[in-house]
């Protein structure tokens, strides 16, 4: 498999619902354009028809000093355009390929490091979702359970209501929706704050206001459509980041976790336990 490399197109993805109308026309050319080009600012700006100082705004919002950097590393990992296909199986497969290559680019290894050290430390761990993002927060508790956390997911409404009432600061808990408007999982996590647990928000967009009651956000990888389940399944970029923060929590006490992971498997074959 090829190296993944680190582009700017999922950071910019997470931060489109942060943008203005002007900013949005300006990410939405640099999301989907694939040729090569004049990126000055001057050709940029007539051929979108917004300023330059739009142009070194959206830079700015997206992490650089100003627009002649945010084109400098643009052009540097630019992807090349793929052919039209007719074959579906490559689609798909192009897909998935394209949502891992996102996925390194937003991962953020010394929040995973920062996320595994608060379940270490507290005693209970809840994981909210609805639909999709419920089902893919079960397989979450399966498999950090086998680990020896004291997990819990919950995909019904009405228990994470009533479960905030057992909430404190020895708990953990992580929310996941993908489009960050699931108001009951938003909701939950900002009752879960309030009552001094550790939040983690697992989700696409980047929004100011998450950071008011989430310790810490982990951004998922997404593809136009991802949401509706139309070719790809919306839990892989789910799966692949908590597969990674699987894996750190494994490391970080390997010789304890994985005996722990051989007991509970030994449970389970035991036909008299």
């Amino acid at each position: 498999m090829e190296d993944y490399e680190k582009t700017l197109i999922p950071v910019i993805e997470a931060l489109y619902g942060s943008f203005t109308a002007l900013e949005k026309t300006v990410a939405d050319f640099f999301i989907h354009n694939t040729k090569k080009m004049d990126f000055s600012s001057k050709n940029i700006s007539k051929l979108l028809f917004v300023s330059e100082a739009t142009l070194s705004r959206f830079a700015k919002k997206c992490g650089f000093r100003g627009y002649r950097e945010f084109i400098f590393q643009y052009e540097l990992n630019m992807a090349e355009n793929r052919p039209a296909t007719n074959d579906f199986t490559k689609q798909v497969l192009n897909c998935y390929q394209d949502l891992l290559n996102k996925s390194y680019a937003l991962l953020d290894e010394r929040q995973m490091l920062r996320i595994i050290d608060a379940i270490s430390e507290r005693k209970r761990m809840y994981i909210y979702g609805c639909g999709s993002s419920g089902l893919a927060g079960l397989e979450m508790k399966l498999r950090f359970m086998r680990l020896g956390v004291n997990v819990e997911a919950i995909t019904d409404t009405h228990i994470m209501k009533m479960n905030s009432v057992l909430l404190d600061q020895d708990c953990v808990v992580i929310g996941i929706s993908v489009s960050g408007k699931t108001e009951d999982v938003i909701r939950s996590l900002r009752s879960a704050n309030q009552r001094g647990a550790f939040t983690v928000l697992l989700t696409s967009s980047k929004e100011k206001k998450f950071y008011e009651f989430c310790d810490e956000i982990i951004l998922l990888a997404v593809r136009e459509h991802l949401e509706n389940g139309k070719a790809i399944s919306p839990q892989f970029p789910i799966l692949v980041m908590i597969d990674i923060l699987y894996i750190h929590f494994l490391q970080a006490d390997r010789t304890r976790r994985e005996a722990l992971h051989e007991y509970t498997l030994d449970a389970l074959e035991n036909e008299n336990y």
